[in-house]
């Protein structure tokens, strides 16, 4: 059984659905970041996928997914800081209270 474009797509719908689910559903706010990185590891699937089966030889997809990397590493790097600094200021992390650090 050969591999092909729609198994790289479900894959990636289905990480993509986990990560709205998660996104949705979760008030810790480590998690929300957790389920982000999963979205935009579901969307280098895709560009991947789609550089392969479209054009094999252009590296287009490849190079995409390499700026969405970088991208996501400076996220995780930021949110990660900003959550350290909240957790010490309130000691939950949770998202239902930063409505509290409103002026």
């Amino acid at each position: 059984m050969e591999i092909g474009l729609n198994h790289y797509l479900i894959l990636s719908a289905l990480l993509f659905s986990i990560g709205i689910y998660g996104l949705i559903t979760r008030n810790n706010a480590f998690r929300v970041l957790m389920s982000i990185e999963v979205i935009l590891n579901a969307i280098n699937i895709n560009f991947v996928a789609f550089a392969h089966y479209i054009d094999p030889i252009m590296v287009k997809g490849q190079v995409f997914s390499l700026f969405v990397m970088a991208i996501a590493a400076a996220e995780a790097a930021i949110g990660l800081a900003l959550l350290l600094l909240i957790y010490r200021n309130r000691v939950n992390i949770r998202m239902d209270s930063f409505a509290t650090m409103k002026w």
